[in-house]
């Protein structure tokens, strides 16, 4: 823990700083990119970038981590950095690097609040704070690499496309191989892997993707939907760069840059009933979780709730229909916004999802995969039907408190 020296001056520096970091995280990055440009070339998501998701990200984890930090009474900080912890590993980050960030997260600071707010007491004990905060994600992240079999970094592994299948419209997905033989670490039901492309202009993009399945030890399935181009308000998101070079440019032969498996939403073995719960392209980790049941636990009690546009959009909708068929506990209930002809029933139901009549099993563990409101949506309505917070799990690309605390 912090000293008791620096836990009174970040106690009462935290909202001053607190209330600055969304100003901070911005001159950060951009001191980091001017004196590293190969990092928002190679490394960081430039989507995330222009948007400011990975801004935002930062400031959250910063702010969160050190009020955990310096509070009384509350969770150990550093059960919060797993999730961190697991994407860093997923992109290969190692300590050497968590120097480099430190030094211009700190000069933005100063540069920020200026000297008369950023004495040498106060940077001192924010130094502490960061390093506190890097000392623990470097540890967790060692384990990460030992577990997955590799040296700290060295995740990256040249696969080749075995198959390639149109899963809807928007939706492909790619069954992935070895090249040399050898066994891929295995990924647990719930991780993703990380894949890197090289785009036109040069640079090295790389996004994560959940493993559908797993066909054997030297292969893996995951599934890419475009995303296109979007207006949010004034500004205009632009379309998912590596999403849109994976469905134009690889195909059955090409070869991928991907990582080993991480991710934190893995599904706990065990006797208690599941509830999984999707929208859109979500439904990758449960199909998953479903194949996985399948092979390990193909009697527990399943309910597996999914929403979608339409049947049409729907990816995976014919394997998952199979894999729940194959469950004799599992049961499917699915929600379309648009039903087409299909004449609805008390599984297949018109609009958005709505658990009010959803009968649900006691002391079930719940699983959350889709878009950030949606979850929300959800959560609120499992808890409203009685279901324990602890007992909903989820995984959000970004400060997971939004979701908690909707």
């Amino acid at each position: 823990m912090l000293s008791s020296a620096s836990t009174d001056v970040v106690r009462a520096t935290l909202p001053v700083i607190g209330a600055a970091i969304d100003d901070i995280t911005p001159v950060f990055y951009r001191r980091l990119f001017a004196a590293h440009p190969e990092l928002e070339r190679d490394l960081f998501n430039r989507g995330n970038q222009a948007q400011g998701d990975q801004q935002r990200a930062l400031a959250a984890a910063i702010a969160g981590y050190a009020t955990l930090l310096v509070a009384e009474q509350g969770p150990d900080p550093r059960a919060v950095l797993a999730r961190i912890a697991h994407k860093h590993a997923s992109l290969g980050i190692t300590a050497e690097q968590y120097p480099i960030v430190h030094e211009h997260l700190f000069a933005a600071i100063a540069e920020v609040l200026g000297e008369a707010v950023v004495t040498p007491e106060v940077a001192a004990a924010w130094d502490e704070v960061y390093w506190h905060m890097a000392q623990s994600l470097i540890e967790i992240e060692r384990g990460l690499y030992t577990g997955a079999g590799v040296a700290p970094g060295e995740v990256w592994r040249t696969l080749s496309v075995r198959r390639r299948v149109q899963e809807a419209p928007d939706t492909v997905s790619f069954v992935l191989e070895v090249l040399d033989g050898a066994a891929l670490p295995p990924a647990r039901p719930g991780q993703y892997v990380s894949v890197a492309v090289g785009l036109p202009d040069g640079a090295r993009q790389i996004r994560q993707y959940s493993v559908t399945h797993v066909p054997d030890e030297k292969s893996v399935g995951i599934s890419v939907k475009a995303v296109p181009a979007v207006r949010s308000g004034d500004a205009l998101v632009p379309a998912g760069e590596v999403s849109n070079f994976l469905h134009d440019n690889v195909f059955e032969g090409d070869e991928l840059e991907v990582s080993a498996p991480f991710g934190e939403l893995v599904l706990t073995d065990g006797e208690a009933p599941l509830v999984l719960v999707s929208a859109g392209i979500g439904i990758t980790p449960v199909i998953c979780y479903l194949h996985h049941l399948r092979r390990t636990s193909p009697h527990r009690e399943v309910l597996v709730l999914h929403a979608d546009r339409s049947p049409a959009r729907h990816a995976h909708r014919a394997e998952l229909k199979a894999l729940v068929a194959e469950l004799p506990a599992a049961t499917l209930h699915r929600w379309y916004e648009d039903l087409g002809t299909r004449r609805a029933d008390a599984h297949l139901r018109p609009g958005r999802i709505d658990l009010t009549d959803v009968e649900l099993p006691a002391g079930a563990e719940a699983y959350l995969c889709g878009p950030l409101p949606f979850m929300a949506h959800v959560r609120r309505q499992l808890i409203d039907r009685g279901l324990a917070a602890h007992r909903i799990h989820f995984e959000v690309f970004g400060p997971s408190r939004e979701l908690e605390s909707a």
